[in-house]
């Protein structure tokens, strides 16, 4: 348009109206060369992306491809029931993708159950009458057990008997007295006596040895009369002990043989009862375990979630986002491919008003003498 002037012949055209006219038709010259690659490209990938859009994609995201692939038959040997050991034929694709999508354990989604029995592979009851008739004839031999040798228990009593303690009247009666054989005090009162008699030289001896003696009878009493009472109780616990030494020694050689005896009859059934409360508790445990265990397999163990996922990216990345770009690449191509025609025939009439022309090819309607034609007049 900017070398287009109205008013100029087209044999008189400008060079850049001319080279716009010729673009014009160099543009429908390869319009009609590759136009029919363009159109093949467009067939191409619409076959591919349209057909495979409404075959897989749409199918595929309603989940009716699943219900197709469980048509029985479709696939030649192909029944998962039947690969999966279950004569009911309740396992299909689509159930299977449904469970995982609320992450279902596998257990649950296959329904295992029927091709193994949890309950009978580890019921161990089976083995517990086993292990009881085997227990039951179980012979335990234990080696004999001896407390007290007989001449031990002689030599107990033997000794309780010579083991009295000599008599301590004497020296209890001792120990109620002063520590010392006399009086210190008393000696020292005779001493005060004397000194008062004496001459002023003895006198000051005197009162002083009278002193002194005041003095260690104060400190042997202070130092005596705590290990004096201790021993006056001791002396009196081995008394009281040693009189009944004896009777208590034959009450524990009684109780000695007693205990003997009892080991001897009962000490088997003794093993035998511990062994079988350890056996159960044993017992116990396993059957808590195989309780927890099948739980577990039940209700967590291959959870079948990260499938259902995989499977949703896998549709997300071919439909959304491989073969949308592909519909749009062809939906975009085939209206290019439309408005072609209306192009063609719009550069053909364009080029006619840019190119420069050799003849122009303008009507312009013959001129004639319009002054010989009668005209009207006016009359005065």
């Amino acid at each position: 348009p900017l070398g287009l002037k109205e008013n100029v012949l087209p044999t008189k055209r400008s060079c850049l109206s001319n080279a716009g006219g010729n673009f014009f038709m160099a543009g429908v010259g390869f319009s009609f060369i590759f136009s029919w690659l363009l159109m093949l490209v467009v067939l191409v990938t619409f076959v591919l992306g349209g057909n495979v859009y409404m075959l897989i994609c749409e199918p595929w995201h309603s989940q009716q491809l699943f219900q197709l692939l469980d048509t029985p038959g479709l696939i030649p040997g192909f029944n998962l029931s039947e690969l999966l050991g279950q004569e009911d034929g309740t396992t299909n694709l689509t159930e299977i993708y449904r469970q995982c999508q609320q992450d279902a354990p596998l257990w649950q989604t296959l329904h295992l159950d029927q091709t193994v029995s949890l309950d009978e592979l580890l019921n161990i009851s089976q083995y517990t009458g086993q292990i009881s008739t085997a227990f039951k004839t179980m012979n335990i031999t234990l080696s004999p057990i001896s407390l007290l040798s007989q001449s031990q228990s002689k030599l107990l009593l033997n000794t309780s008997r010579a083991a009295q303690p000599p008599n301590f009247t004497l020296t209890l009666e001792q120990l109620h007295e002063n520590v010392t054989q006399g009086s210190l005090l008393d000696l020292a009162a005779e001493l005060e006596q004397l000194a008062d008699k004496a001459a002023s030289g003895v006198k000051e001896k005197l009162e002083d040895g009278a002193r002194q003696l005041r003095e260690l009878d104060k400190e042997l009493q202070t130092s005596f009369s705590g290990p004096l009472q201790s021993l006056k109780e001791n002396i009196t616990l081995v008394q009281d002990g040693a009189a009944h030494l004896e009777e208590r020694t034959e009450a524990v050689l009684d109780q000695a043989n007693k205990t003997q005896e009892f080991l001897d009859s009962e000490m088997t059934n003794i093993i035998k009862n511990e062994t079988w409360a350890y056996l159960e508790k044993l017992l116990d445990l396993f059957e808590t375990y195989i309780s927890w265990a099948k739980s577990r397999l039940r209700g967590d163990v291959a959870r079948c979630k990260p499938v259902a996922q995989t499977l949703d990216n896998m549709e997300a990345i071919t439909c959304d986002y491989t073969l949308d770009s592909l519909n749009a690449f062809w939906f975009s191509l085939g209206w290019c491919t439309i408005f072609l025609l209306p192009s063609i025939i719009l550069s053909v009439r364009l080029a006619k008003f840019y190119r420069r022309m050799d003849i122009a090819d303008e009507y312009r309607p013959p001129a004639f003498n319009l002054y010989r034609l009668p005209r009207p007049s006016t009359r005065h």
